[in-house]
């Protein structure tokens, strides 16, 4: 069997990273373009992709590929419904980002809230030499304690920032999804959401209903100027809608791991935003811890060897 991995760079280069425990022919990339996933899958029967996308017209000309290890949580990068017409089958790997992904997301949020990249500048730059006094207050410095905190998304990492938030004292949100109604008294109108939270933070996948979920017309509805924080997906946030709330004041900062096109063009518009204190956006390392890298390969290496068993794990088709 042959088995090929187009983006192996996605893991640190020192992780001890193993392979199938049968017998197999490996062939690895340190990162593949679209033009070359014909030529490198060509003979394979099992893929492994983290964000190299196989879409309808690619799939169409692999008549040997018969499983795509997804080496992630989300899946919007497989064109599932022609997997599901050429026999492929889809596995992804669940519940490994359950602590990292939440903590990476009260990181950026600390740092927002308490000011801590401006003042870090400003300690740079001299500030506090100049200012005479054992402190001084350019930045606004809030506490998480009984601020409200929307969660958009219900899931593992969802719940995961829930249990950090309620040990920093906060009330929680977890938003109704946009435009549906009646989904329980867990739920909080997704209206309200936007209108009571401190901060929103972003842990949906992205699909056709999530895509731009906050756009201009939601940054309109946001009455306490919240922080906006996306560790989930790129997309779900309309970027250019969120340079406009940011310069205007419609919200109070923001915190990014993750963007529509990744690494970002030239032409994105949060990189207008680079030099601002009140916005931080990290390179989609959120997932990205020892302990998680090591889970999400673990899981990923199961799902092959399950699928040669004849009992595949975690399929999405």
């Amino acid at each position: 069997m042959k088995i090929v991995c187009l983006d192996k760079d996605t893991y640190a280069s020192d992780l001890d990273l193993h392979r199938p425990s049968f017998d197999h022919d490996w062939v690895e990339y340190a990162q593949t373009s679209p033009d070359q996933i014909l030529e490198r899958l060509a003979g394979a029967q099992v893929c492994i992709t983290n964000k190299v996308p196989m879409r309808a017209e690619t799939l169409a000309k692999l008549p040997d590929l018969k499983m795509i290890s997804v080496s992630a949580t989300g899946y919007d990068v497989i064109d599932v419904p022609a997997c599901r017409e050429h026999g492929v089958v889809v596995s992804n790997v669940r519940g490994y980002a359950e602590n990292t992904v939440p903590e990476h997301t009260f990181a950026l949020i600390l740092a927002l809230r308490r000011g801590i990249v401006g003042y870090r500048e400003d300690v740079i730059n001299g500030e506090w030499q100049k200012s005479g006094q054992f402190c001084f207050h350019t930045h606004m410095i809030r506490d998480l304690a009984n601020s409200t905190l929307g969660i958009i998304g219900e899931g593992v990492i969802g719940q995961g920032v829930a249990r950090i938030a309620r040990g920093f004292g906060m009330k929680i949100h977890f938003a109704a999804h946009k435009g549906v109604e009646g989904l329980g008294p867990l739920y909080t109108p997704f209206e309200q959401v936007l209108e009571e939270s401190d901060i929103i933070t972003m842990h949906c996948p992205l699909n056709a209903h999530t895509k731009d979920t906050l756009g201009a017309a939601e940054f309109a509805k946001m009455k306490r100027k919240p922080l906006i924080i996306n560790t989930s997906r790129g997309g779900l946030v309309n970027e250019a809608a969120l340079v406009d709330a940011l310069e205007s004041g419609q919200i109070a900062g923001a915190g990014f791991d993750v963007l529509t096109k990744e690494p970002p063009a030239a032409d994105n518009p949060l990189l207008r935003l680079l030099g601002r204190p009140n916005f931080i956006l990290t390179p989609h390392v959120a997932w990205a811890s020892r302990e998680a890298q090591t889970e999400c390969w673990r899981q990923t290496i199961a799902n092959i060897e399950n699928f040669v068993s004849g009992d595949p794990s975690n399929t999405v088709t």
